[in-house]
């Protein structure tokens, strides 16, 4: 089983909008859970009234903080860390599994519109997206039809699209990783450990832990990307809602405290094909 671990902070649309396609596409048994950060817009009761499980919280809390909550729970031997405002794209559960057993990758992610396998064609579909978001949101909002018909500008047929880059990449992976979808085993919790409750960037820490063990224990690969598993990501829709600071904010410390000059070389081999 897949425990699906996703956090929010109100966005009602985007949340059924991303629950709709989440049931839609997932081919493969799995709980929900949601950390919901103190909504206001019924979205947790929402989630509720379909079935998953929810943790409410009284405050807003740091995107690391709220993912351990939900590992702490999770029966899943596969652990998914999806947020809210994305896209899945059919089967992709039966085909992330099947790359990782095959390749033995304990920690992956997925393609998608903040990562892909070629620097050019990343910025071809950055720019393409951010002219959509940026000229139509201002005008017919975020409802769930317009966060529809953005997608729709953006690819047209989006199952045609995904299916498109399956054929293509199939079973291809590099190393990297897009943050907003990552997916792991619950064995390499126990090599790399829990999401760092110190670091809001958390996506990059638990890149360079999974990198530095590979390269001290050679027991686990760094994060790799399946190139054939598209998923779309809205990108900052939650900053754009203005939410309140988070209630553990005091804990938190920049990327680089951590890790100091190491991050140059931490990430210079992001973009390798395996």
């Amino acid at each position: 089983m897949i425990s699906i671990i996703t956090t929010i902070h109100n966005q009602l649309d985007m949340n059924r909008l991303f629950y709709k396609n989440l049931v839609e596409y997932t081919d493969f048994p799995y709980e929900l859970i949601i950390v919901d950060n103190n909504s206001t817009d019924g979205s947790a009761e929402f989630f509720e009234q379909k079935g998953a499980i929810v943790i409410k919280n009284p405050h807003n809390y740091s995107y690391p903080y709220t993912q351990n909550q939900g590992i702490k729970i999770a029966k899943g031997e596969y652990l998914a860390f999806l947020n809210n405002d994305l896209i899945v794209s059919k089967n992709w559960a039966s085909r992330i599994l099947a790359i990782m057993q095959q390749k033995q990758i304990e920690i992956a992610s997925f393609a998608s519109n903040d990562f892909l396998e070629q620097q050019f064609f990343k910025n071809y579909i950055q720019r393409r997206w951010k002219y959509i978001k940026y000229s139509l949101r201002p005008i017919i909002g975020t409802s769930y039809l317009s966060l529809k018909v953005m997608n729709f500008l953006m690819y047209g047929n989006w199952e045609g699209f995904t299916e498109k880059r399956y054929e293509k990449f199939g079973n291809k992976t590099i190393e990297g990783f897009s943050g907003p979808c990552i997916i792991m085993t619950e064995k390499a919790i126990h090599k790399v450990g829990l999401w760092d409750e110190r670091i809001q960037e958390a996506d990059f820490d638990l890149y360079f832990r999974t990198k530095m063990r590979n390269l001290s224990n050679n027991d686990i690969l760094p994060v790799q990307t399946a190139l054939g598993i598209y998923f779309h990501h809205y990108q900052r829709l939650t900053l754009k809602s203005k939410p309140r600071p988070f209630a553990d904010a005091s804990n938190i410390i920049p990327l680089k405290e951590k890790w100091g000059k190491q991050i140059n070389w931490l990430v210079k081999d992001i973009g390798s094909y395996t």
